[in-house]
């Protein structure tokens, strides 16, 4: 963390996030649903809405052709590229913009391998959300040799000791999380990459779980690849891969013949990105902007050190609640937190997996959904990890998941609702 960063969070830490005005902001929240599934996708504010519709009904048209229309839409489009790539503190060009992070990793995994050679290694994870993982482990077909980093069966969560011995010679890349969908732990990712490179390989970062909860910064963290998906963070559905640059150079085309050698936009978008939606992901930074105006009047900030100051916010008012839901799990004996052994080693983010003893996790559900508390029970994508942990017969987790619009009222009804459902 540099001096403006550690500044910038020092402000914020002494400055309470304003909900109501948060909140106010968000059309949906205005009836009387408690939303809790906002790490399957979060809602998004009147400034995402107003870009998208304005985009849709001024120009709609083929953009940078040299008409005005045209001319408004190509720049739309770049303050929409510029936001997504700014949330990660990269460079627009540093950033391919595609339907979701299970697309990006596909056209990624066949862009990256005609430089491997049949005998080289991958390693993946048996927690991952398959965006991170499907893709990577069809590669075994074509002569790549898959390693499997598993969860501890003691913290369940991933765990540096256990990925060490998988490294070698021949391994060429590691696949994980930043923060896992379901275990909801905040991991040292610059850590690991540094073991990684160390052993002379590259690592590909799904940071779909932790952007919306925290100041993810990818030059920091020292990643070759990183992934991460705007409509968890507020923003409309598409997918963002960020790589570094001379990695992007070399990466075999995959989408017309003819795109310049540096358009890693069109080369890794096979069929073009999404236009309006691009456009609309402005509405996030004009939404972050106004936070931040609020909370922080006159300050005269580069973009990096408002978004460090709004995340400190977001992370300081999310801890408040996600630490009562915490220690109501944790207090009873019939509901099993996941990962609740790795609770002294990591910082656990707003996303809670759990199961209650001798029920279904669906049946659950559908009462606390009566109960107009919006949360679901299912694997959430996580499929290897739901079994790896034995939880399919139960009908997977149940997952509560916080984001810096709910407020203590909804804390209220979650542990209302499950403390009448769980008596019944």
């Amino acid at each position: 963390m540099d001096k403006n960063t550690a500044q910038a969070a020092k402000t914020a830490a002494n400055t309470e996030l304003d909900v109501a005005f948060c909140r106010g902001h968000f059309p949906a929240l205005g009836g009387d649903w408690v939303f809790l599934e906002n790490a399957g996708g979060t809602l998004v504010p009147d400034q995402v809405i107003a870009r998208l519709k304005q985009f849709t009904s001024d120009c709609q048209v083929q953009p940078g052709e040299g008409y005005p229309a045209s001319d408004r839409g190509a720049a739309r489009i770049a303050e929409g590229q510029a936001a997504l790539a700014a949330l990660i503190n990269a460079e627009p060009g540093e950033i391919v913009i595609g339907p979701s992070t299970t697309g990006n990793v596909y056209v990624l995994s066949h862009a990256l391998r005609p430089l491997l050679a049949p005998g080289d290694e991958i390693v993946v994870t048996n927690q991952d959300h398959e965006a991170n993982n499907g893709a990577w482990r069809r590669l075994e077909a074509t002569g790549i040799v898959l390693r499997e980093w598993r969860m501890n069966a003691e913290t369940e969560d991933l765990e540096i000791e256990d990925l060490l011995p998988l490294l070698g010679d021949k391994t060429k890349l590691v696949c994980f999380n930043h923060c896992s969908n379901i275990a909801g732990m905040f991991r040292d990712v610059k850590e690991i990459a540094a073991h990684v490179h160390e052993a002379g390989a590259l690592v590909c970062v799904d940071g779909v779980a932790a952007v919306p909860h925290r100041r993810v910064d990818v030059k920091a963290l020292d990643v070759d690849f990183y992934l991460y998906s705007p409509y968890k963070v507020f923003g409309p559905h598409l997918g963002v891969l960020y790589g570094r640059r001379d990695l992007l150079a070399l990466l075999a085309n995959q989408s017309h013949y003819f795109l310049a050698e540096d358009d890693h936009q069109r080369r890794l978008c096979p069929g073009g990105y999404n236009y309006e939606l691009t456009a609309a992901a402005g509405g996030i930074a004009e939404y972050l902007d106004r936070v931040h105006a609020h909370h922080f009047p006159g300050a005269n900030l580069e973009t990096q050190a408002r978004l460090d100051q709004v995340f400190e916010l977001f992370a300081e008012h999310e801890r408040k609640m996600a630490q009562r839901i915490e220690d109501y799990l944790n207090a009873r004996a019939d509901l099993r937190l996941v990962a609740r052994g790795a609770a002294g080693r990591r910082e656990r983010i707003g996303v809670f997996a759990f199961t209650v003893e001798g029920r279904d996790s669906g049946e659950i559900a559908t009462r606390l959904k009566a109960g107009k508390i919006g949360l679901h029970a299912d694997d959430f994508y996580a499929a290897r990890c739901i079994d790896a942990l034995g939880l399919r017969e139960r009908g997977g987790v149940l997952r509560a998941s916080l984001v810096h619009y709910n407020d203590a009222a909804d804390v209220d009804r979650l542990l209302g609702q499950l403390e009448e459902t769980l008596s019944s």
